[in-house]
């Protein structure tokens, strides 16, 4: 069964029939339209396309308006395949929230928030050098020794040091379904997800 590609809208809680306080996030799902049935005879694999969001013509090729005029659809601003497609969908059919249901696990693809250029200590979770006495100074946050001497005279790849931080493909792996609102095609989740507010996002069943 394919996802639905759709963005985060925020964070909230709900009360668990227990009375815990679970934290949650909202997402915003659908409707996506199938721009594209993949099939083995064709394409050499089964996959289904699906595309997301409202676009304007004139920054989009007019290849990719082709593309979708044989959806009979607007042009879309994301499109995503699905490989793991058993059939049942048609071109141009649309698809919206009422795939989820209440109790469903899914998972979530997004893109985690830049946090720009960072030290060891925020990057990787390293205490420092240690405390202020013994002659240090400016050195609480320093990464410390990274390699061996003459022998072997080299500093091993894959060595956590400072570097950006973040901005990268992320994804969240078995989240609860709490909430299905198919009128409004909103999903809540238990948990967080990866992204900022309006951060495009992959929801994956």
């Amino acid at each position: 069964m394919p996802g639905l590609i759709g963005k985060k809208v925020g964070m909230t809680s709900i009360f668990s029939p227990e009375g815990k306080n679970w934290p949650c996030t909202v997402l915003e799902v659908g409707p996506c339209v199938v721009t594209q049935v993949k099939t083995e005879d064709v394409d050499g694999y089964n996959a289904i396309q699906l595309g997301w969001g409202e676009a304007k013509e004139k920054n989009v090729s007019k290849a990719l308006q082709g593309h979708v005029q044989k959806a009979s659809t607007s042009v879309k601003k994301k499109f995503v395949e699905f490989t793991d497609f058993e059939g049942g969908l048609e071109l141009g059919q649309v698809l919206t929230a009422d795939l989820f249901e209440e109790g469903d696990y899914v998972d979530v693809v997004g893109t985690s928030k830049g946090k720009g250029f960072q030290g060891v200590v925020k990057r990787h979770g390293f205490a420092g050098v240690g405390q202020a006495t013994h002659g240090q100074h400016n050195r609480l946050r320093a990464p410390g020794s990274i390699g061996a001497g003459s022998d072997p005279s080299r500093v091993f790849k894959g060595m956590r040091m400072a570097g950006r931080m973040g901005g990268k493909r992320a994804k969240v792996q078995n989240l609860v379904v709490l909430k299905v609102d198919a009128e409004k095609n909103l999903l809540v989740v238990k948990g967080s997800v990866p992204g900022a507010k309006n951060s495009t996002v992959i929801i994956e069943k």
